[in-house]
């Protein structure tokens, strides 16, 4: 089966570091996904406003390797314990799949792009392409008593992060919050957090630069790109 991209997501995160790790985390980082001129007939969109959250299904475009691992190092563990792929989420995977479910807040008609759908909670680099779009369905999809496995054991960290108010209003008020929960989320390695080191990674139009060491997160510059 040849499959191709029905459309592109356009967001804040031009680089992968700093993305958060799975979606839905983040409900303030607010996406675009614009389909190719193929797909932007209206009749397919019929329906979508009455759903809340949608499923993407997505390529991890940026793996810089065509090889997958029967086991790899989930960063929450530390990145010293393997666990086989299937029991994680990693990019290397036989097929490079990524699943992500997204709050659906608009769907507009746009002059040049037809049919844009803004979405929030995406875990997904600006430029990823999307294969499909699935309407999240709550009495089938929400399963109660569920297990989370390993992934459980970290769902509730959050580092502390101190940003200088004069480096945070360089910041466009309406994404503050969002720059703060993506610090909190902690970009950083799991099994580097004992170390003292200097970290950076574009968001929006803006070059964040900060130090960290065990839980603590400090912006030490934020410049305009």
């Amino acid at each position: 089966m040849v499959i191709k991209p029905i459309a592109k997501i356009h967001n804040d995160f031009p680089s992968k570091f700093g993305i958060p790790r799975q979606s839905g985390r983040i409900t303030e980082l607010k996406s675009k996904i614009i389909f190719e001129k193929e797909f932007r007939n209206e009749d397919a969109f019929r329906g979508l406003s009455q759903f809340s959250h949608l499923w993407l299904i997505w390529e991890f475009s940026e793996n810089n390797t065509e090889q997958w691992h029967a086991t790899v190092r989930p960063p929450r563990l530390g990145g010293n314990t393997r666990l086989g792929v299937f029991a994680t989420r990693s990019s290397f995977r036989p097929n490079s799949l990524g699943l992500s479910c997204v709050k659906l807040e608009a769907i507009e008609k746009d002059e040049k792009y037809g049919m844009v759908l803004t979405v929030s909670g995406a875990d997904m680099m600006n430029g990823t392409p999307i294969y499909d779009i699935k309407p999240y369905i709550p009495y089938a999809d929400c399963i109660e008593n569920a297990q989370g496995g390993f992934a459980e054991e970290n769902k509730d960290y959050k580092a502390e992060v101190e940003i200088p108010k004069k480096l945070l209003n360089k910041i466009p008020e309406n994404k503050r919050e969002a720059l703060l929960k993506v610090l909190q989320d902690d970009p950083r390695p799991s099994y580097k957090k004992d170390i003292e080191k200097s970290y950076g990674f574009p968001f929006a139009d803006f070059e964040i630069k900060f130090t960290a060491k065990e839980n603590k997160i400090t912006v030490t510059d934020i410049v305009e790109r």
